[in-house]
């Protein structure tokens, strides 16, 4: 895990426990529905970066006889988890909290509360957000945006802080524009339905993260532009006629399994071509440090 994505999450987990407080204090003192919404988002986004370091540090365990590939999926796991609090207690309370109050409109008291910590709480998300796009950004390729560096990241850490913050951003918004428009049309009920508004963004959200977590713990590979080039360092050895069959399988964000069929000249003894699987599997690491596991299996030209 890299250094700037571990201080992304500290930074998440420090900043959403402290709007956490203040929104919870803000929704005491006016009865805000949104205000209590956005607490709960907080304070679950708080429990959800405890959740990615716990991740983090599960998958570092090293093998054993019951996990002879390490436990690299850890973080993948526990992202899964992420997603699926995001979705029950951050999206579903939060609709929950909003259909009551449409059900049962009242009064805001206070409303200058809830402003004042819709201020400080964006720039507090704004920050987070900052350090979590610039850990994200650094797994952007000139090739691809966003959303495709998000399609191929095998680091959920980073685009989950990322999305995380996002819609924190985006639901502050939206209990702003609650929270005023009910006060400026009298309409209470507007405060309830920005709560809806901010259950169903959490929802959005963590269906999707919980697709992108799906497909790294079910075992995703490397990239196609990554395999290519695998092949290609193989293919240009003098000794290999060429690569029958490459797979490979993320056991974390820089652990790899690859698997090899190539077929070796003929006149190769099979000294000749131990050594010279040696000095694949070194080509290829030092090309790609990711790849911690390297299995070739090896066949004569002849024999085809």
């Amino acid at each position: 895990m890299q250094s700037e994505s571990r201080l992304a999450i500290f930074a998440a987990i420090a900043g959403n426990l402290a709007i956490a407080a203040t929104k919870f204090t803000a929704a005491a003192f006016t009865g805000s529905s949104a205000m209590l919404s956005e607490g709960i988002h907080s304070l679950v986004d708080t429990g959800n970066g405890g959740l990615l370091l716990l991740g983090v540090h599960k998958s570092k365990k090293p093998s054993d006889a019951g996990h002879p590939f390490g436990h690299g999926k850890e973080i993948y796991f526990w992202s899964l988890i992420v997603a699926i609090l995001v979705f029950a207690l951050g999206g579903g309370m939060s609709a929950y909290e909003g259909i009551i109050h449409v059900a049962h409109p009242h009064r805001l008291e206070n409303p200058k509360w809830n402003y004042a910590v819709l201020a400080t709480a964006f720039i507090f998300e704004g920050v987070s957000a900052i350090l979590a796009f610039r850990a994200f950004r650094t797994e952007m390729t000139g090739e691809g945006g966003v959303f495709k560096t998000i399609r191929t990241s095998k680091d959920p850490t980073t685009f989950t802080v990322l999305f995380e913050d996002s819609a924190a951003l985006l639901g502050l918004v939206v209990a702003f524009l609650g929270i005023f428009l009910g006060q400026r049309l009298n309409l209470p009920l507007l405060d309830g339905v920005a709560s809806i508004a901010i259950g169903i963004i959490l929802a959005i959200v963590a269906i999707f993260l919980a697709y992108e977590s799906k497909g790294l713990l079910i075992g995703e590979g490397v990239d196609p532009a990554t395999l290519a080039d695998i092949c290609e360092i193989v293919n240009a050895h003098d000794a290999v006629a060429r690569v029958v069959n490459a797979r490979s399988m993320h056991f974390g964000p820089q652990d790899v399994l690859l698997a090899l069929d190539v077929n070796f000249k003929g006149e190769l003894t099979s000294d000749q071509v131990a050594e010279t699987i040696d000095k694949l599997e070194a080509r290829i690491r030092e090309r790609h440090p990711e790849i911690t596991r390297i299995f070739i299996e090896a066949k004569s030209a002849k024999a085809r």
